[in-house]
Order: C-alpha cells, then sequence, then structure tokens
C-alpha cells in the first residue's frame, strides 16, 4: 500500500523550476491536479472582478496562473510520453477532463476577453513592444477561436467536444503504442535473417532478452523483430525474405485497425467533432479553423503549393518505381515484374549501395553518438557562437540514459539547458522524435530586481541504445533528426524574448515552427560539419572522403518519391478537414484511395490501414496542418540558400550570417509574424526555388 502524500510533500505542486523527476510517482497526478484546479479556478474568478485592461493587471497575472498549470501538466505530458506505463495512463485519464474544462473555463472567460478588447484600444497600445501586442492579437484570436463568443447551448456543446476530442485522441494514440508493441516476429533460423545487418541482429537478440529468452544472442538467436521503427525499417531494407518482408509490412500498416485497439470509429469520430466544432464557431470547415492561427493564408494556398509540389515530383517518383522494377530485374528477382510494397524498401537500398556503392549500416560506426554530438555542437558554435557543455547531473532524470547539457553564449555565461533522451524504450516511450518545452525563457520583477528565467528543452529521439559494448552507433538519417530537433531546441533556448508568451516557439505560427529544425537538417552534407563528426568509433579514422562523395550523391536518390508521400500525407490531411463529410456516401478510405490516384505511384493495399496510425493528425497538432513540413521546408531550405550565397567555405561570411539568422529567426520568436521575421532574415519573400535545387528536382 503506498503511503498517503501530503500536499506539501507532492512534487507535482512545486509549481516552477526544474521537475524533480526521481521523485514523482503516478500515484502524485490525481492529488496534484485534485489541489491544483480549485485553487486556480477561484483565482481565475478573483482576476475576472478585479481585472484591470493593462499590460501589468491582465496579461501577466493570467500568463502566470496558466505557468502553474502547465509546469504540473506539461510534465504529465511529457511522461506520458518518455515513460508510459498503465498507472500513468489510468491517472492521466483520471484527471485529463478536469483540466480540459479549465482551459474551458480559462479560454471562454468574457471578462478577460473584454479586458484584451479594451487593452487593444486603449492608448497604451501603441507604447508595448511587438512581442506585447502579438501576445494580446494572440490572446484574443485563441478566445475567439475557443468558443469565447458562443452562449447558451452552443456553448455547452462546444465544450463537450473538446472533451470528447482531447479523450479520442489520446485514446487513438495509446491504440498505436498498443498496437505496435502487440505484434513481433521471433526469428529462430538461419535462413530467416538472411542479409539482416549485425546492429539489427544485436538489437532484435536484447529485445528477445528482454522478453524472457535469457540466452538469446546476436549469433544464434532467437530474434525478435518488432513494428518499432529501428527494428522494422532495418529489416525491411535488408531482409532477403520477401514472405517475412510482406508479413512485416502487413502488420505495420494495419496497425491499429482491428479487435479492442480498433482507431477506425475514432478518425470518424474526431473528424466530426472537429467539423461541428469548426462549424459552432463559424468555419465553413475544420482546415479553415485551423489556417485561421496559421502562416498560409487559407486553404487555396495550402493546395497550390501542394499541387506545385506534386507537379515537380510526380513524374520522378515514376521514373524511380520503374528504374527500382528494371534493377530488381536484372538481378533476376522473383518478384521483379511487379514491385509489391514491402519489396520497394528492399530493392531500392539494394539500388543505393549498387549505384552509391555503400550501405546504411556501413556508415554506422562513423557516427557514434558522442561525436556527433560534438560535432554538432562544434557547428552551433561556429554559426552562432555558442558553446554546449555537458552538466550532467545537475538536473533530475526520468531514466538513467538522460543526459542534461547547458549553453553558454560568448562571454561564458549560462543562457539555457536541455536534457536529451536519445535511445528507443519501446516498453514506455513512444516512437518518433520532438523536442518540447520544460521551462521557457522570461523576465520577470522579484523584489524590485529584473530577473531572467533561462530556458530549457526536452529533446527526444529514437535511436539504437548502445549494445554489447559499443556506444549507440547512428545511421545517417538518425543523424539528420537529431539535429532537426536541436533546430528546434535553438528556437526555444536562443531566443531574445522575454515576455513568456512570444518567447522561443510560443507564438510561432504552426506552419513555421518547422524552419529551424528543417535548416538545421541541411548542415548534416556540409564539409566542414560533416567531416568534424564522422570519425570511425573504434580508429578515430574519419569517414573517407569517398563516402562523403557518395552521401552527396544519395541525397538526390527517389527524392521524387520521398517528395511525393510528403505531398499524399498533407493532401489526405487537408481534404478529411476541408471536404470530406463524416457518415456521407465516401468513406475515410475512400477519400484516401480517391487521393492517392493522383498522389502515389503504387496505390495503397486494401488493407492498408495507415490512417489508423496516423498519429500527427489524429492524436497530435497536425491537424490540417501535415502540410506544414513543406511550407516551413520552402522557407528552411531558402535561409539556408543564403549561407550557400555567403560561401560555405568562408568562416567569416558563415559567421556573419549565423549572427543574422540568430538575431532574427531563432532570436525573434514569436514577437513579430514569420513573413516578417524570413524577410528580416532574407531581406525578400520566400521562395521554392531552392527546395526543389535542393531535392535535385530542378536543375542547380
Amino acid at each position: 500500500m503506498t503511503a498517503t502524500v501530503t500536499m506539501t510533500e507532492n512534487p507535482l505542486l512545486i509549481g516552477k523550476g526544474l521537475p524533480p523527476f526521481e521523485a514523482i510517482a503516478p500515484e502524485h497526478i490525481v492529488p496534484a491536479i485534485a489541489h491544483l484546479l480549485p485553487q486556480l479556478e477561484a483565482e481565475l474568478t478573483a482576476l475576472e472582478v478585479s481585472v484591470k485592461p493593462t499590460w501589468s493587471g491582465l496579461v501577466e497575472p493570467l500568463q502566470e496562473l496558466g505557468e502553474r498549470l502547465n509546469w504540473t501538466w506539461g510534465i504529465v505530458g511529457h511522461l506520458m510520453g518518455v515513460k508510459n506505463s498503465p498507472e500513468l495512463r489510468s491517472a492521466h485519464e483520471t484527471v485529463q477532463p478536469q483540466v480540459v474544462k479549465f482551459w474551458s473555463k480559462f479560454s471562454q472567460s468574457k471578462p478577460l476577453y473584454e479586458a484584451f478588447k479594451a487593452l487593444r484600444a486603449s492608448e497604451s497600445w501603441d507604447s508595448l513592444e511587438s512581442a506585447q501586442q502579438r501576445i494580446v492579437e494572440a490572446a484574443l484570436r485563441d478566445a475567439e477561436l475557443s468558443g469565447v463568443g458562443l452562449e447558451g447551448e452552443k456553448k455547452e456543446r462546444f465544450n463537450a467536444i473538446q472533451l470528447e476530442l482531447a479523450e479520442a485522441t489520446t485514446l487513438f494514440s495509446n491504440h498505436v503504442l498498443d498496437a505496435t508493441k502487440a505484434f513481433s516476429l521471433t526469428l529462430t533460423n538461419k535462413d530467416e535473417i538472411d542479409g539482416l545487418p549485425p546492429s539489427l541482429l544485436s538489437l532484435a537478440a536484447q529485445v528477445a532478452r528482454s522478453a524472457g529468452a535469457e540466452n538469446a544472442d546476436a549469433e544464434n538467436g532467437p530474434w525478435r523483430i518488432t513494428l518499432d521503427f529501428p527494428s522494422y525499417g532495418p529489416f525491411m531494407q535488408h531482409s532477403t525474405r520477401a514472405d517475412l518482408r510482406e508479413k512485416l509490412y502487413k502488420a505495420f500498416i494495419s496497425r491499429a485497425s482491428s479487435g479492442e485497439l480498433n482507431n477506425w470509429p475514432l478518425t470518424d469520430r474526431i473528424l466530426a467533432l472537429r467539423q461541428e466544432q469548426a462549424a459552432l464557431l463559424g468555419f465553413s470547415s475544420y482546415a479553415e479553423l485551423s489556417l485561421a492561427s496559421k502562416m498560409a493564408p487559407n486553404v487555396a494556398a495550402v493546395e497550390a503549393l501542394l499541387e506545385e509540389l506534386r507537379l515537380s515530383s510526380y513524374n520522378a517518383a515514376v521514373k524511380d518505381l520503374e528504374e527500382l522494377q528494371a534493377f530488381a530485374k536484372a538481378k533476376g528477382a522473383p518478384e521483379s515484374g511487379k514491385l509489391k510494397h514491402w519489396d520497394v524498401t528492399f530493392w531500392s537500398e539494394r539500388r543505393r549501395e549498387e549505384l552509391f556503392a555503400f550501405s546504411a549500416e556501413e556508415l554506422r560506426p562513423y557516427f557514434a553518438l558522442p561525436q556527433v554530438l560534438e560535432g554538432l555542437f562544434g557547428l552551433v558554435k561556429r554559426l552562432f557562437g555558442v558553446t554546449v557543455i555537458a552538466a550532467d547531473g545537475q538536473a533530475p532524470v526520468w531514466n538513467k540514459d538522460v543526459r542534461y547539457f547547458q549553453i553558454n553564449d560568448e562571454s561564458g555565461n549560462a543562457i539555457a539547458y536541455f536534457y536529451l533522451d536519445a535511445y528507443n524504450r519501446p516498453e514506455e516511450k513512444r516512437g518518433g522524435a520532438w523536442m518540447n518545452e520544460c521551462v521557457v525563457r522570461a523576465s520577470f520583477v522579484e523584489a524590485g530586481v529584473t530577473k531572467t528565467r533561462l530556458p530549457v528543452a526536452y529533446l527526444v529521439c529514437n535511436q539504437s541504445p548502445p549494445v554489447d559494448g559499443k556506444p549507440s552507433l547512428m545511421t545517417f538519417l538518425e543523424v539528420e533528426t537529431l539535429f532537426h530537433e536541436f533546430g528546434h531546441g535553438l528556437q526555444h533556448m536562443l531566443t531574445k524574448v522575454d515576455y513568456a508568451g512570444a518567447s522561443g516557439i510560443n507564438n510561432v505560427e504552426w506552419d513555421a515552427v518547422e524552419l529551424p529544425s528543417q535548416f538545421m537538417e541541411n548542415w548534416c552534407y556540409d564539409r566542414a560539419t560533416l567531416f568534424g563528426m564522422a570519425k570511425h568509433y573504434e580508429t578515430g579514422e574519419t569517414l573517407p572522403e569517398h563516402y562523403y562523395q557518395k552521401l552527396l550523391a544519395a541525397r538526390h536518390y527517389m527524392s521524387g518519391s520521398a517528395m511525393l508521400r510528403q505531398v499524399h500525407f498533407s493532401s489526405v490531411d487537408i481534404e478529411l478537414h476541408h471536404r470530406y463529410q463524416p457518415g456521407g456516401s465516401e468513406t475515410v478510405i475512400d477519400v484516401r484511395n480517391r487521393i492517392a490516384k493522383i498522389t502515389t505511384v503504387l496505390p495503397p493495399l486494401e488493407e492498408d490501414a495507415f490512417l489508423c496510425a496516423f498519429g500527427h493528425i489524429f492524436a497530435g497538432g497536425y491537424a490540417a496542418g501535415y502540410y506544414s513540413y513543406k511550407w516551413a521546408e520552402v522557407l528552411s531550405a531558402d535561409a539556408f540558400a543564403a549561407f550557400e550565397e555567403a560561401g560555405l567555405e568562408d568562416e567569416m561570411a558563415i559567421a556573419s550570417t549565423g549572427k543574422r539568422f540568430r538575431d532574427t529567426v531563432l532570436g525573434l520568436g514569436g514577437s513579430l509574424h514569420p513573413m516578417e521575421v524570413f524577410k528580416s532574415f532574407r531581406g525578400r519573400e520566400p521562395s521554392t526555388q531552392a527546395l526543389l535545387r535542393h531535392s535535385g528536382l530542378v536543375a542547380a
């Protein structure tokens, strides 16, 4: 039996600073929220009575109130992603409805909304900084999008939808996690592992050991293959057994589509609720509601970009598939007449190896995590003048492998910190990679002295852990992923804005938020950066030049297919949230298959239930926003082109362009509209040319 925790001892009620992870347990969640919400509600009610339409009388107390709940609830959300357990889920499920109800009350407060309007109309408006004005304007817009203008039954219905959506999207996400975990393929014969690289065999034996086969080893098995990406991806690339690839592929694309974990009913329910929500707010579709707070002006602009990219990539993708078929045929493959979905990854990897004479696996020994971090930190010093130093032990962590780092400015003063949780733990951690805020930068006055609270970021990846005494050896794709997440981290950590509501990534339009992350990926191909980190983990030998040339050559390999895939996802997302009518003549499957006719070259299989695992749009923040990856990639490619134009070999030019990037894109956060931020860096509006050139889809 657990001892009862008094509220003074509950670590989730500290309300500020770094979370004391070692002290937090799932049983703290329900009492913490039960204690905190009534307090905050009383304060909200008191503020509604005494509110003054000024910055200090309205925005500051409201910010403080929101931050206290964000601190506690943010920790719970973080742990749901990195330390998931039945106890945690159950506690989350118990209190989530109350948290959602509180946020609805908070965002629908009429007195506060009227106070924001009065502040906007007041004489003091012009004396506010642009960051402050953007925070007020965002508060007005968010209140309107949260139903502040609704009355009576409409308001009740809107709030009921908010509640049901929160539950449905959490359930969707849990189903995907459970379905991914539920399937595994245990291999016992040598002929079943034909073609598999040593790194996957080590991982598969380790997974088998943790599932109870204590004598499993890389050489003799048994080997357990799962749908977790570090296992699934390499298996599909390298297994010579088409029958096993088919089995795994079909399991992967049908995740969460049947039985107790069936997400099909949830996809329709979520879409219907979102549509009803949009209608209550006066929008003709959820996509229009979603774009009301984004950089893209309207659905037409999004669809125009997607169509431009589709036209640039479709024929290239058709050619990719034809070349793969011909290649497989030349190799005498029985499947070559008509490559199936589970053959494409395998044959594209074989063709890549032959064309560029290297495999993704061959490069792993050159990308040990410690070296890659050294290269990444060296790059940010070159570009932005900041120094990253290890600060392990200075912050409590949720897992022994999590690391902690400090960022110093040119004078050696600490300006930010971040956690790095690099390795996959499929039993408790969701797949993918992400950056999240732990602490947001802000200035505040304490006892008459102005202090600045330094930002802290969570950086989470899912690469192979150190196995059999070797460090974590990364694929080049994992290196790019780490750089990507670090880009998000830099925008959070190098912000110069002192108001939490527009600091870092706060108040940055969603479709512009991928700019710094995608920008950082480009540096993985930069000579100085790559050679600074690609060193063999045993011999220390630098990556041979021929590999670098091959990486550059391989960069455009099948880029038409990769671009078309993103266009497919984005188009399906927009269509489902803009034109689809739940319960109408078309099902969500029909919509996807109709769009697939012009956005895929291999139509989806009949049993393809990809939508049941499309967490980005059904459980993440990308609903009617998946296009953001491409929208922001236009910005990021154009931003990187500024460095190319300055000269990548010219250290002085790189440093001065880097300083401009740091002061604008990274520094200004949400204090200006992203188009203004981009123009202040680039001197003009963005163009798609750099993206098409970087993708090899137009001539350089």
